[in-house]
Parts: C-alpha cells; structure tokens; sequence
C-alpha cells in the first residue's frame, strides 16, 4: 500500500529543470510499483498493486513531458518518435534499477510510461515458479512460450530462464529484444544480445539472420507478426531451442 505522505516531492510545483526524475523511479521502486506515467494535463501516476495513484502536485504541461522525453531518449530513438510518433526504449539509473520506457503521442502531446523491470538474482522458488519451468530450460531445443497478460512477470521468467542456461551451458545464445531490458554478461554461455531499432530493423528481419549466426538458444523478447512466429517454429524444429513470449490472458487464447 501507498502510505499517506509518500508523494509530498510532488506537493508544490518546481522547475523542471529541478524535477528529480530519478527521485520519483527511487519512491516507485521503494513501494514496490510497477509503472510511472507522466501526462500532460495530470500530475505524475504510480501504479502500485494493480491500482493507479494520482500524485498530489501541479499538473504537467506539454513543455514538461516534451524535455524530460528528451533528457531521458537515445539519440536514434528521437528520430524514430519523430517518424513513427512512438518508440520503446531501456532506461537504467544506477542505484534504482532498469525500467522499461515508452514514449508515444497523444492528443499532440508526449506521454511516457516507464515500467520497471524486476530483475536480480531471484530463484526459481523465489518467484513461486514450479521446478518444470527449470527443466524447460535444459531443453536442447525446441519451442518454449512464457505466456500471461500484462505484468504478469513474463519477462522475469525469461531472465531467470536465460541466467540458468548462461550459468550451466557451453552454448551460443542470442536474443533479439525490443528493447532490451535485462542484460546478461558472458558466464559460460556467449551471449548477443540484439536491440530492435539500434541493432536490427525488425524481429522478422532479425530471425531470417540469425540462423546464419551459429545460435545454440534464441531469446525471441515478443512474437508480434506471422513471419516471426514461422521463423521461430522452423528454428525449434532444426535444433534450436528457441523462448519468446505471447500477450495471452488464458491457455485457449494461448
């Protein structure tokens, strides 16, 4: 729960210039949050336990959004707002954590919504994960599909999947990921990691190459398109052991 008086660093308006960005991500990650929303026209929004707070304070303007987007994007992810009016990017501040950001349009306006990612070196027993999700990674190929709504912990599933293999496996392991959230230093696997934007023009363009690259695991981050559930079928039935995930509310849906 949000104690009363949490968000008293948004009680009176300041300068943006005074806005400690890495402040609030601090609060979210101290209450357990999960998302930040910053908005034109409302103060920022936490969401904690499922449920959206508002934060008591002015409201923020277009200018606001505008020059925190900026100080907080990639140099090649502002021409991809500018052209696609929305992009997906990682954001990490040392001594909170990684969060997930994306930056879109609405109304005219920019809106940002950064979700941390809740990743460290949890077991399986820790995230209440049964042990057949372990074996599952010992697979030497195949098809592995996380799936679950959003904020689910789909993508922490995968990293402690990933982090098992890297630990225990002499293997090649490449994910392509937009963006990439969790990163995974050489251990005894060799690790690639791939961020769509930066690194590759698509997941589609990503896996018709990677077969060329001597992968032993692929990290597929979502399967968005037909062409990318084809190549990630054909790699698991030609000895790849490929992980992705599905945005799917029940096994039917599945």
């Amino acid at each position: 729960m949000v104690p009363d008086g949490t968000w008293s660093l948004w009680n009176r308006r300041t300068p943006l210039q005074d806005i400690d960005l890495a402040a609030l991500l601090r609060t979210l990650a101290e209450h357990d949050g999960s998302d930040l929303h910053l908005k034109v026209g409302s103060p920022p929004i936490i969401r904690v336990d499922g449920e959206l707070h508002r934060l008591e304070g002015s409201r923020l303007t277009p200018q606001d959004t505008q020059l925190l987007a900026q100080q907080i994007m990639p140099p090649d992810r502002r021409g991809w707002l500018d052209q696609k009016k929305e992009t997906d990017f990682a954001l990490s501040v040392p001594g909170v954590g990684r969060f997930r950001a994306n930056v879109f349009f609405q109304r005219g306006s920019i809106t940002l919504v950064l979700r941390r990612v809740r990743v460290g070196s949890k077991t399986y027993e820790e995230l209440g994960l049964p042990p057949v999700v372990s074996q599952l990674a010992d697979a030497p190929r195949g098809l592995i599909l996380v799936t679950g709504p959003t904020g689910s912990g789909k993508t922490t599933t995968l990293a402690c999947m990933i982090d098992q293999i890297n630990n225990n496996r002499s293997v090649h392991l490449v994910t392509i990921e937009e963006p990439i959230e969790v990163l995974h230093p050489d251990r005894m696997a060799t690790v690639n990691q791939r961020e769509v934007g930066m690194d590759t023009d698509s997941y589609a363009t990503a896996m018709r190459s990677v077969v060329r690259q001597d992968p032993d695991v692929i990290l597929i981050g979502e399967m968005r398109d037909a062409e990318t559930v084809w190549a990630a079928l054909a790699a698991g039935e030609t000895g790849h052991l490929v992980l992705s995930t599905l945005h799917t509310t029940d096994s039917v849906e599945t």
